[in-house]
């Protein structure tokens, strides 16, 4: 009998490193970047915090009308029945009424307006009897005790308050978070320099869209290169710098010169394929001889042979090179290395849980990234079913997909009715 050597054909290995741990390893060993740069707020969506954003100001800075209507003193609100108070003048957004009210008095005001002096109260217009409004005289207002004392007025400091901590170091910056810093005066913040991530694919297989004629077909065992481009889309969605070092050729001489090269100029280098234990991985090989290796097979599904370390000073991730195990690993491995090493402190993705409608074939000893499509059923309850086969080269499958079911490792399979979790690919996907 043939002694058969461990694969990823296997059930269970357990030589494989459980996925925990190899995630506790990882960020064990990255260390944040601390160069930093300061760039106009306008600049600076996407761009991830070098330190707490504290509020020089109170926001709004004074208090003001929620709405259109009439300003007044609560002391003027009758307790029972009716009152009527004088109009002595107009606040408009950005132009203040000067005087001081009395009780018995009113000013007409317009959302945004200012609080004149003497009023913590407004009315809305469609709660007031107009009396007397003609021809430029304000005239007087009759009001009823339904009237809410300090009701639809903002309080200086209501939104954001002077010394307050509003952003903290670590948060990547998104539209609402710059109107946030326009609101507070604050014209330039201090950020993480852009990580640098170089990435290749390797195969004599391959076949670049750019050397392609179109409408000729390929030679007999060629592919196109699809991990690649891949790749180039996650990081463009990641906002990192990107050097794109091409396809690498089946040879060691080769592997090791890119290796290198890539590893001197970027803070990260991925590969794709060549991470194998087959005579022609020789990303596999060169990687052993000249970096630091910290783990290279996992227990999961798709994505065993991922290989993780050190070379010199960049960290090296070498995917698979089947389709779909590149997108998952870089999902589940690179994309939160990358965040963690930005300072991002928001890195892990949503889990959701969700009833399968699906039967899953799942043997215990791995965990297992499934793709899966998800949606809320009659009842609003999340249903996820599988989008069928589940091979680690039909990358089609990603495309159909909205979701990744992830089976724990010690599971058995899944029956349909049973609950999973999924990875929603909507802020997992970078984008």
């Amino acid at each position: 009998m043939i002694e058969k050597q461990a694969s990823c054909e296997d059930d269970q290995e357990p030589a494989l490193l459980p996925v925990a741990e190899a995630r506790r390893r990882l960020f064990a060993s990255l260390k944040p970047i601390e160069d930093s740069i300061e760039l106009p707020v306008s600049e600076a969506l996407y761009r991830v915090l070098a330190a707490d954003i504290v509020s020089p100001v109170n926001v709004p800075p004074q208090a003001n009308s929620a709405m259109d209507g009439y300003a007044l003193n609560r002391a003027s609100i009758p307790k029972h029945g009716e009152a009527s108070l004088q109009v002595i003048g107009t606040a408009w957004a950005g132009q203040p009424f000067t005087g001081e009210l009395a009780e018995g008095q009113a000013v007409r005001i317009f959302t945004g307006g200012i609080m004149p002096a003497g009023c913590d109260t407004v009315v809305i217009q469609e709660h007031v009897r107009r009396v007397g409004e003609v021809s430029g005289e304000l005239g007087t207002i009759d009001i009823d005790s339904d009237v809410v004392a300090g009701k639809n007025v903002r309080q200086a400091g209501e939104d954001v308050a002077e010394a307050q901590m509003v952003l903290p170091r670590g948060r990547q910056l998104h539209a609402a978070d710059i109107g946030v810093l326009a609101s507070l005066g604050i014209a330039r913040v201090r950020v993480v320099r852009t990580l640098k991530v170089a990435f290749f694919s390797t195969g004599d297989e391959l076949f670049a869209l750019d050397e392609h004629v179109p409408g000729t077909p390929l030679a007999p065992g060629k592919l196109f290169d699809s991990n690649r481009y891949t790749m180039a889309a996650l990081l463009r969605g990641l906002h990192v710098d990107f050097i794109d070092m091409g396809i690498v050729r089946d040879n060691e001489d080769d592997t090791r010169r890119v290796l290198l090269a890539a590893s001197a100029d970027a803070d990260v280098v991925i590969s794709s394929g060549g991470v194998s234990a087959g005579d022609a991985d020789f990303v596999t090989r060169v990687f052993h001889e000249v970096g630091q290796v910290s783990f290279w097979k996992l227990a999961m599904r798709p994505g065993r042979p991922l290989a993780y370390g050190t070379i010199g000073q960049a960290a090296f991730f070498g995917l698979p090179g089947n389709p779909v195990a590149v997108m998952v690993t870089f999902l589940e491995f690179v994309q939160p290395a990358l965040k963690h090493l930005a300072g991002m402190h928001d890195i892990d993705s949503l889990m959701l849980p969700a009833r399968c409608l699906s039967n899953l074939r799942k043997s215990p000893g791995r965990v297992e990234y499934q793709r899966g499509i998800m949606r809320l059923d009659e009842q609003g309850e999340l249903v996820v079913e599988s989008t069928g086969k589940q091979g680690a080269g039909r990358l089609s499958s990603m495309s159909a997909a909205n979701c990744l079911i992830v089976i724990a490792s010690e599971a058995d399979g899944v029956q349909a009715g049973d609950r999973v979790q999924v990875q929603p690919f909507h802020g997992l996907l970078p984008g």
